[in-house]
């Protein structure tokens, strides 16, 4: 079965390619890099060409909030159009857990965006929401730090590993089309401060984590149910201990 990756060849896009070949399936990276442009459509026909499925785990370039809104709503109603003229049959979109909870954000307003034309559109869709990567512990706590200190609230927290996120990712392209939400997440809850003193303690990091109700996200205010899942959740199977041994 061909299956194309549009963001097939970054962070979660190439473990998935990866997957798919191994289970047997002709899976086809697009991205620029092999000439396919979902802002202006180049190459999309082609490479969708006899496509039965498409996932889409692209990630906007840039964040300010008239970017980010941009680039997914634009690459989401190019890939519509195109994925429909191919006749793909299952219409796979990696989302965020927690966007509809973090709206004073520019980004996920532009998720959320991005789920409404999929929801609206003409494929049959799943779309996955997943929690933040382990990949991207440590850019939270640099991100957070002032003064040499890093300032994160107790918020629970629940990331995942790229490899699991992919895995999980797989699964469900291969499933039919559940027309919904899935959230995928890891197999621990811990506070967002205890992980990054973990993250921080594994690195040999002297950086103190102070840990602070007021203090954000990336800058986004987060309560106890922003960063989880909050019914039912596929988990994947990597702990975050396990993880940092090969960090």
């Amino acid at each position: 079965m061909k299956i194309v990756v549009v963001g097939g060849t970054g962070l979660i896009g190439s473990r998935l390619v990866n997957q798919l070949r191994e289970r047997g399936h002709e899976a086809v990276p697009a991205s620029p890099s092999k000439g396919v442009d979902i802002i202006t459509g180049q190459g999309l026909a082609a490479a969708l060409a006899g496509a039965s499925i498409m996932v889409d785990v692209t990630n906007a370039p840039a964040w300010e909030d008239a970017a980010v809104m941009n680039f997914f709503t634009t690459s989401t109603r190019n890939l519509l159009e195109y994925g429909s003229a191919a006749g793909v049959k299952h219409f796979v979109a990696l989302s965020v857990v927690g966007t509809e909870r973090m709206l004073a954000s520019g980004y996920f307003r532009a998720k959320l965006a991005q789920e409404d034309l999929i929801k609206a559109g003409p494929i049959p869709y799943t779309i996955v929401r997943a929690t933040q990567f382990f990949e991207f512990v440590k850019s939270i706590g640099d991100f957070s730090t002032r003064d040499g200190k890093v300032r994160l609230p107790a918020a629970p927290f629940q990331p995942m590993a790229a490899e699991d996120v992919a895995s999980q990712l797989a699964d469900i392209a291969l499933e039919p089309p559940w027309k919904s939400t899935i959230d995928i997440a890891g197999p621990e809850k811990v506070g967002l401060d205890e992980l990054i003193r973990r993250d921080l303690a594994a690195r040999q990091d002297p950086r103190e984590v102070v840990t602070d109700p007021a203090a954000g996200y990336f800058g986004v205010p987060v309560d106890d149910k922003s960063l989880v899942p909050l019914g039912a959740a596929r988990l994947g199977s990597t702990t975050f201990k396990d993880w940092l041994k090969y960090v």
